[in-house]
Parts: structure tokens; sequence; C-alpha cells
């Protein structure tokens, strides 16, 4: 277990302070879509059936009233489904770009490297260290946030179709 801890340790010192950023907004990232992934199995199912048993309940379904009733309803169930999407989306689009950022001051590093050691290799590999890792981490990072949010995605759209299907207007 000591080996994990310093193999993540060294990995995040070779890649500069960038990759903390990265990681903070990647476990933010997953916590919400574990969040969104636990209201479909549990508070989602739970709001789909309260609105279901209100809507049967009413004695008549064909009237305008009845037309707003039913897009209310269908607007509250699918405005908590799309809840945190938005964020989501955006820490994908950052990630990408906080991994450009350690590109650049990886760079920087290279660059000092050879202010200093007048272009010694050593002294600037670990600079291109800095450079290359945060993008990494920031490509799989984001590559496994789409991932996630397609799946998410295409979940939200097929219960929002659910509910517009579910709730008829035939009596």
């Amino acid at each position: 277990m000591e080996a994990i801890f310093v193999a993540i340790r060294t990995f995040l010192e070779a890649g500069g302070d960038v990759l903390y950023l990265i990681a903070i907004a990647t476990f933010c990232m997953w916590a919400l879509i574990f969040e969104r992934l636990w209201f479909f199995n549990t508070e989602h199912k739970q709001d789909v059936g309260r609105a279901l048993s209100y809507w049967e309940g009413r004695p008549e379904r064909t009237s305008w009233n009845a037309k707003m009733i039913r897009l209310r309803l269908i607007s509250e169930v699918n405005q908590r489904l799309k809840a945190n999407m938005s964020f989501i989306k955006t820490l994908i689009s950052l990630l990408p770009l906080l991994g450009l950022l350690g590109t650049v001051t990886g760079m920087v590093q290279v660059f000092e490297a050879m202010t200093y050691s007048g272009g010694n290799a050593r002294s600037m590999a670990a600079g291109v260290s800095a450079a290359t890792i945060p993008t990494m981490s920031g490509m799989v990072a984001t590559l496994s946030g789409v991932l996630a949010n397609t799946f998410l995605t295409s979940k939200m759209e097929s219960e929002e179709s659910y509910m517009e299907d579910t709730l008829t207007m035939d009596h």
C-alpha cells in the first residue's frame, strides 16, 4: 500500500503543481457523475412514480388545464434529471485546458534549465516531464469524462422520452 502512495507522490512531483488542479477537477467530475448515477437509480424513480400517480389520479386528462399540468409534471421531473449535467460538461471542457496549462509551465521549466545550465539534457528532462505528464493526465481525465457523459446523456434522454410517453392524455 505504501508503494502505491510513493508512486502517486512521485507522479505528482514529476508533473508539477498543475497535476493537483487536474486531480481536484477530476475528483469533482467523477463525484458528480456518481451522484447522477445514484440519482437515476433511486430518486428519479421516486420522482417518476409520484408524477405518474398524480397524473393517473386525475379524473380528466383532455382539457387545456390537464395539458398544462402534464407539461409541468414532465418539466419538474426533467429539471431534476438534468441537474449537475452542465457542471460535468464544464469540467470535461476544463480538464484539457488544465493539461495545456501544465504543458506551458513545464516548458517554462525547460527554458529556465536551458538558461541556467546551458542546455544540459539532464536538467531539461525534468521540465519536459513536467510538460508532458499534465497533458496526458488532462486528456485521460477528459476521455473518461466524455464516456461517462455520453452514457449519462443517453440515459437522461431515454428517461425524458419515457416520461412524455407515459403521461398520456387518453381520457
